[in-house]
């Protein structure tokens, strides 16, 4: 059998594009592009055969299946050739049980999707997988591309740079200077990308990047691309594969520039077409209170919406305050009975310490989606019986000045309830052995 899959604008103007066109906007309406597939095709195989092929897949090393994205290629983009995708085996994160959290909160069935156990330490991997590899297809057609450019807040610039460079294509990355953690920022400079720190902030990165990727030769790699959500959508399908085919009843997830809402539902659309589920999870968007367009068009019912200045969050990675597929998760979450929630400077840090506390080492964006989690369970909106799955965006180690701050008592607008600092004593064994029944005793 052989499956297709095109470009098409999402407003329903019936506008298609090869998935190799170099465009980003519907020209009818100006809407933003798709990646749709011959569902009819693919119902050619059942829904069972499809759970086998998947598993069969999982951790295979047979090129490119051994990939958690390409594992499902005839659901992602199945005309590139396997020759021309670019891998680092993304995907297979584990769900963490953070049966300990759940315990405490008031909802056992807790589980934490680690994306940030990638290889460059964020779900991004999964879309840039994707991307780079139709560029590569595009150049090995004969596509006159110079480079792949994004804007970014950190994660999309280490993830492209990385794909970038193992396909030798180069990347041109586009941040705002002093507005990304050093981890992130070292990681384009270390995989060769031209990293330009401009004095602005993301909205600022993205317009700018808007405009230079009208030049056909340069290939704009932020979410606004749709082949980038094809990537990210396997998450929801990975979830469920992971619970044996069966669906949580929550998913919380963090929310910045709304791609990643918008790949989870995708997935999850696409599963219950194909038969492999028979039902959707509620879906849970978390903003940070300083950057929150989104709830603050939740509270309207979505009838209304105007992006905002972002403020400065500890989350930079969705610090973010015109969202580019806004349109897109309004879909979502109006398809999944979703809800959206916010989380001020001191909920998000004090969530994501707790959660340290039982053994995971969250992301600061993951903190503001466990502070939501903790407000929809004391409001009741998520009941003790629930399975909740909280996506990790990113690996927390990315972020350790965050954690420093925390626990020296540094961040701003913040209480550290949960701080752990070292505790200083001279080398005497008394003195060690008084700190440690102090320690205990409490």
């Amino acid at each position: 059998m052989t499956y297709h899959s095109w470009l098409e604008c999402t407003r329903g103007c019936g506008e298609r594009h090869s998935i190799y066109d170099v465009i980003y906007h519907c020209e009818t309406c100006g809407g933003l592009l798709d990646v749709e597939h011959d569902m009819e095709a693919l119902k050619d195989h059942s829904a069972d055969e499809w759970k086998a092929l998947f598993d069969e897949r999982t951790r295979t090393n047979a090129w490119p299946y051994g990939s958690g994205v390409w594992g499902k290629k005839e659901w992602v983009l199945p005309q590139v050739a396997n020759d021309n995708v670019v891998s680092m085996y993304e995907g297979h994160t584990n769900c963490f049980w953070a049966e300990r959290l759940g315990e405490a909160i008031g909802v056992p069935d807790l589980w934490v999707k680690q994306c940030g156990n990638s290889h460059t330490g964020s779900f991004k991997d999964l879309g840039m997988t994707v991307l780079v590899s139709v560029v590569k297809q595009m150049l090995a057609d004969g596509k006159p591309i110079r480079a792949v450019a994004c804007a970014s807040t950190g994660d999309t610039s280490a993830a492209l740079a990385a794909y970038a460079a193992a396909a030798d294509i180069p990347a041109v990355i586009l941040l705002p200077r002093g507005k990304v953690s050093t981890a992130q920022l070292v990681q384009p400079i270390a995989n060769d990308a031209l990293v330009l720190a401009l004095e602005t902030d993301f909205d600022g990165c993205m317009a700018i990047v808007e405009k230079l990727t009208q030049d056909s030769t340069i290939y704009l790699a932020n979410s606004m691309n749709s082949l980038r959500i094809e990537g990210q959508k396997t998450v929801g399908i990975e979830i469920v594969q992971q619970f044996d085919w069966e669906v949580p009843d929550w998913i919380v997830i963090p929310a910045g520039n709304l791609g990643n809402v918008s790949a989870l539902g995708r997935g999850m659309l696409m599963m219950e077409e194909l038969g492999l589920i028979d039902r959707l999870p509620r879906i849970a968007c978390a903003q940070a209170a300083n950057a929150n367009p989104l709830y603050l068009s939740y509270l309207t019912g979505f009838e209304e919406y105007q992006p905002v200045t972002a403020q400065k969050t500890s989350a930079t990675a969705i610090q973010i305050g015109a969202p580019v597929s806004y349109e897109r998760a309004v879909k979502v979450l109006q398809a999944f009975d979703g809800v959206v929630e916010e989380a001020s400077e001191d909920e998000l840090a004090n969530a994501a310490a707790r959660a340290d506390r039982v053994g995971l080492y969250t992301c600061p964006q993951t903190g503001v989606a466990l502070a939501a989690l903790l407000k929809l369970v004391d409001r009741g909106k998520i009941d003790p019986d629930d399975r909740v799955v909280v996506i990790s965006t990113a690996h927390g180690l990315k972020f350790t000045s965050f954690k420093v701050g925390y626990h020296e008592k540094e961040l701003e607008n913040v209480v550290a309830r949960h701080a752990n600092p070292p505790v200083d004593l001279p080398a005497d064994l008394e003195a060690v052995n008084k700190a440690i029944d102090a320690s205990l005793r409490s």
